[in-house]
């Protein structure tokens, strides 16, 4: 019932194609070259108007779904699996995946575009962000002290959210090292049946 409209090597498409793999639910993929500027093609921008990825087509409700945190929440709600076992847990996860995208997300993925040679920013604005994310990373870890995931005695979809992004951390210059709870905790999402690493469950892109 799903198609995953996505880009090898992409933050958001890794937590999307992530959580369909972590509920076990299968779905196409459908490689979308950004540097080929696929994005912008009038198909595409009917799908998703920002011209980015991810996107989800549901086609049991006809929809294609935009915002890999929107994915996210749907995927629990259509599949019943990683939602929360209460509303008070659904509503956290919620706040958790707000805050990720207002204080957490620049602050790593901004210094991995930096290092990878995707974008350009001055010495100042790029501590700016390392500073953010650093701030950002040591909040998580210590609210992550004496829990096993975010929200709750199971994972939601809050904590693929948050670790679809900071899976990417090191490569923005993050030493991760001393933020013991939060390794712990990624290793409990790594243990999880249906984890995959980016390449493992998402295609490649076709061969040029």
């Amino acid at each position: 019932r799903f198609a995953l409209h996505a880009m090898l090597g992409s933050g958001p498409s890794y937590k999307a194609a992530l959580m369909l793999s972590l509920v076990g639910e299968p779905r196409d993929y459908v490689h979308v070259n950004l540097r080929a500027g696929e994005q912008k093609t009038p198909d595409y921008l009917a799908k998703n108007r920002y011209g980015q990825v991810p996107v989800l087509e549901d086609r049991e409700l006809g929809l294609f779904i935009c915002q890999s945190s929107v994915i996210l929440e749907h995927v629990a709600e259509r599949t019943g699996k990683m939602l929360g076992a209460s509303t008070a847990e659904r509503l956290r996860s919620r706040e958790w995946m707000f805050w990720e995208a207002d204080r957490l997300m620049k602050g790593i993925f901004r210094p991995r575009s930096v290092n990878r040679g995707f974008m350009k920013l001055s010495e100042d604005t790029m501590a700016h962000y390392k500073a953010e994310g650093a701030a950002g990373l040591e909040l998580v870890n210590a609210h992550l002290a004496g829990r096993d995931f975010l929200v709750g005695a199971a994972p939601t979809f809050a904590d693929v959210d948050l670790y679809g992004v900071i899976f990417f951390a090191g490569e923005a210059g993050h030493d991760l090292t001393a933020l013991t709870h939060l390794h712990a905790w990624k290793a409990r999402i790594e243990s999880l049946p249906g984890y995959g690493l980016p390449g493992e469950v998402q295609d490649a892109p076709p061969a040029a």
